[in-house]
């Protein structure tokens, strides 16, 4: 029925996260497509599919039943858990799970619609350890995995012999601090990979370097190539040319520069007001492949991805095709993937064909068809308006889908990150809001990525005024409008996200409620016990530490929960090693002492994020419910959730 409300259980935890598309070349010339999928009604379990390319209507193989989940807790983000390569007529898959590398072997016939054969079971090459692994490629001619160990406080590049069962990891490369994103040069003579060290993360400084390596594989003459203080490089790779290629934001923008074999320089033959990189918070992400024969990128301009061609003498086209949320970019042999989703279509793998003879030049494949119909989604309007310190400041706006142009309930969301973005591809969890008659406003505050270096690097110094400023100023230009009731204004955000809602509620009078999932509640906190990638985070997002103290203390909600005078909602998981629970606790407490109404609500078995299909329902219902009782609206909506 047209407007009616959208259930929970068809808004979160149900569709499955599409996560690391792989394209591999089978016997004959045919194309495999291999992609991970993480599954909220499995608790968030991730397994590997694979199917042929092109082939939508075949069922795909589960590389990885349960009880295999593809997880790895490297910098407690973990990413790049998979990695598979054809060795002759088979494919060699090696993953991680449980801390531990696995590897089997699998036969892939020379025609996509026929199944593939697991050769051996599931093998394991490494003993469990004090370690966590992740960030791997396959040296097949060494016959060893090539990647990254987090051990004793520091990543290692390391080597783990395959076909070998139980060994502990060889050290390749020990280095500063941090590292990962290591690629092979075609003739597997060189390596290259990313390094960056505290007090920097890796989207303000990182620096890439390149060695040569042995015929047994050890790495000798070691370069830094790129990079280097107030520069960030992400994503290198080598094309088969033996050039190679990596994105740097030294102009402003991450775009991609290009080097030759040799000594030669760093040659930029694509200048662009674009983003083709990405903070680089978890391994596996991926913006840029080598189609066989030109350069495939997805590029973000103004918060919206394109996807562009681009020729090595210089030439960018764009490619016709309707989606503009894109990740996770792979080509081969003139075909490529990506996970692509639009305002009205969810997340799926958009298939592109570049060859001449080529019927069909792209399909998408998303996870699930839309549980909303196509007239009852409310479609992102960029937002522009002046935000902290008069700057022009951009969000985007969802009106409610009942066609209500007066002044709504306005929810506010405050992403996480905080260096990420706020994305325009369709996201049930927003449209169930929409559906209940709220506008929704997805802010990307100052320092949110995908808007430039100059964007991003506005939050510095400046977390918890310029992030709070610009999402009271997007409440404030809808109020202002006409769209947004003053009077029914709330805000939510988790983690990086959370903060910004409780620091809203401190510092501005514009929210009436407000809802925070594993929220940074004390800064001081965090800057003392906090997971090792975030150690030094706040050193630039708000001073270094100890020695502004001062500042931490006065942007801290904690220490100003007596400025808060309105309602507000936690959710903490109990294995969070982001932010340790007591912050949530404390918080809460403090917040009671003062006479103001607070719910708390603990999951046992979650970290930092989500992962259970229940608890997304549950917070996301009793989000709602707690926001339409302490704004008055009435009791909740029809949920229509019930078998």
């Amino acid at each position: 029925m047209a407007n009616s409300p959208l259930p929970a259980r068809h808004a979160v935890g149900k569709l499955p996260s599409l996560k690391e598309p792989q394209l591999l070349p089978g016997p004959d010339g045919s194309l495999w497509l291999l992609w991970l999928e993480q599954r909220p009604q499995e608790k968030g379990r991730t397994t590997a599919l694979l199917r042929g390319f092109g082939q939508q209507d075949v069922t795909p193989i589960e590389l990885t039943p349960a009880p295999v989940n593809l997880r790895s807790r490297v910098h407690d983000y973990g990413g790049g858990v998979l990695t598979a390569a054809m060795e002759a007529d088979h494919l060699v898959l090696a993953w991680v799970d449980q801390g531990c590398l696995w590897q089997q072997d699998w036969h892939l016939p020379s025609g996509e619609l026929e199944s593939p054969i697991a050769l051996d079971a599931p093998f394991r090459l490494t003993q469990p350890g004090d370690w966590d692994l992740a960030d791997g490629l396959l040296d097949l001619p060494r016959q060893r995995w090539i990647g990254i160990r987090e051990f004793d406080g520091i990543d290692q590049l390391v080597s783990v012999k395959l076909s070998t069962a139980d060994q502990q990891p060889q050290l390749l490369h020990q280095p500063a601090d941090f590292a990962g994103y290591a690629c092979l040069s075609p003739d597997g003579d060189q390596l290259a990979w990313l390094e960056w060290q505290h007090p920097a993360m890796p989207w303000d400084s990182s620096r890439l370097w390149t060695a040569s390596l042995s015929r047994d594989g050890i790495l000798l003459t070691k370069n830094c190539s790129a990079g280097g203080d107030g520069i960030s490089v992400f994503q290198p790779q080598w094309l088969p040319t033996g050039q190679l290629l990596v994105a740097e934001d030294s102009s402003g923008w991450w775009n991609l520069m290009l080097k030759d074999p040799g000594a030669s320089p760093w040659s930029r033959p694509w200048p662009m007001a674009a983003e083709t990189g990405l903070p680089q918070w978890v391994y596996g992400m991926r913006t840029t492949a080598w189609d066989g024969e030109k350069i495939l990128t997805a590029a973000c301009r103004e918060g919206s991805w394109q996807l562009l061609r681009l020729g090595l003498d210089g030439s960018v086209s764009a490619i016709d095709q309707p989606y503009d949320d894109l990740a996770g970019v792979q080509a081969l042999h003139g075909r490529a993937v990506a996970v692509a989703s639009n305002g009205t279509s969810g997340a799926g793998l958009l298939e592109l064909d570049f060859r001449q003879e080529a019927a069909v030049p792209w399909q998408h494949s998303p996870a699930e068809q839309s549980a909303l119909p196509l007239e009852d989604i409310s479609t992102a309007v960029a937002l522009w308006f002046e935000g902290s310190g008069g700057r022009r400041t951009h969000a985007w706006y969802y009106p409610p889908s009942n066609g209500s142009l007066g002044a709504a309930p306005l929810l506010v969301k405050s992403h996480s990150g905080p260096t990420a973005m706020a994305r325009r591809g369709l996201n049930l969890a927003l449209q169930y809001w929409t559906s209940r008659g709220w506008g929704v406003v997805d802010v990307n505050y100052g320092g949110s990525t995908g808007f430039g270096r100059a964007y991003r690097e506005r939050l510095n110094g400046g977390w918890g005024v310029v992030d709070v400023e610009d999402c009271a100023a997007a409440a404030q230009a809808l109020i202002a409008s006409g769209r947004a009731n003053p009077a029914q204004i709330a805000i939510e955000g988790g983690s990086a996200g959370g903060f910004t809602t409780l620091a809203c509620l401190c510092f501005s009078d514009v929210f009436r409620v407000g809802a925070c999932r594993y929220a940074v509640c004390d800064l001081s906190a965090m800057a003392e016990d906090t997971h090792r990638f975030e150690a030094r985070y706040l050193d630039s997002l708000v001073g270094a530490w100890p020695a502004e103290r001062r500042t931490y203390e006065e942007r801290s909600p904690l220490k100003h929960a007596g400025r808060i005078g309105c309602p507000v909602l936690f959710f903490q998981g109990l294995q969070d090693r982001v932010v340790p629970p007591e912050q949530t606790e404390r918080m809460a407490a403090a917040l009671r002492a003062n006479g103001i109404p607070v719910e708390v609500r603990l999951f046992e078995q979650e970290g930092h994020g989500f992962r259970d299909s229940n608890v997304q329902i549950q917070v996301l219902e009793e989000t709602e419910a707690f926001f339409r009782h302490h704004l008055q609206l009435g009791s909740p909506l029809p949920r229509g959730d019930k078998p």
